[in-house]
C-alpha cells in the first residue's frame, strides 16, 4: 500500500457492472496494465466473457459510490445505473463518464493466483476529461485520483518532485 483506487468496468449479461479494486498497475514499458480480481467477482465473469475491461480513476467526490461498488456484488445489486456509462465505437466495456480518466484494455493474458485472476490488458484507448489536462497532458493534481490505503481513501496532494529529473540533478551535485 498505498494503491490507486480504480473502478474496473465490464459488461455482464448485457449490463454495465463495476468493481472497486486497488490491485492495478503498470506491467512494463508497453501500453499494458494489469488488474487483479477474485475469481468469484461478478465483474470477473464479464471480463472473461468479453475479453475487455475498463479502468476508471474516480476523483474524491465519487468516494461513496466507489466504495459502494466494493461492498455490494453485481450478483445481487444492479450497479448499471450508478454511473453514466460510455463505450468506445465497438462497445467493448463500459467506462464511467464521471471519472476524469478512463482506460480501455483488451485482455492479452490471464494468470490464476490464489483465488484471484490477474488480467493483463493491452491499452487500446485512453479518455481524459479536458478539465484534467494541462497543455494537452494529463495533470495528476487536476484529476486528483483517490489513493487507497486500508482502511482509508486519500486524495492526491501536491507535486513534490519530477521523475528522472530530480535524481539526475542530485547525481550531478554529487559529481557522479
Amino acid at each position: 500500500m498505498p494503491f490507486p483506487t480504480i473502478l474496473v468496468g465490464a459488461d455482464v449479461s448485457g449490463r454495465p457492472n463495476y468493481c472497486t479494486v486497488g490491485a492495478c498497475g503498470v506491467v512494463n514499458l508497453e501500453p499494458m496494465l494489469y488488474v487483479s480480481l477474485k475469481e468469484t467477482h461478478y465483474t470477473t465473469t464479464g471480463i472473461k466473457a468479453n475479453g475487455f475491461f475498463s479502468v476508471n480513476l474516480p476523483s474524491p467526490d465519487l468516494a461513496e459510490k466507489t466504495d459502494f461498488c466494493g461492498v455490494v456484488s453485481g450478483k445481487t445489486t444492479d450497479k448499471s445505473e450508478l454511473f453514466i456509462p460510455f463505450y468506445d465505437e465497438a462497445g467493448r466495456a463500459p467506462m464511467i463518464q464521471e471519472c476524469p480518466i478512463n482506460i480501455l484494455c483488451k485482455v492479452t493474458q490471464t494468470i490464476t493466483l490464489s483465488g484471484f485472476l490477474m488480467f493483463l490488458g493491452e491499452i487500446v484507448a485512453v479518455y481524459a476529461d479536458e478539465k484534467g489536462l494541462t497543455d494537452g497532458q494529463i495533470d495528476p493534481v487536476k484529476i486528483n485520483p483517490m489513493i487507497m490505503m486500508y482502511p482509508s481513501y486519500f486524495e492526491l496532494g501536491k507535486v513534490v518532485g519530477t521523475v528522472f529529473k530530480d535524481g539526475t540533478a542530485y547525481k550531478k551535485s554529487l559529481g557522479i
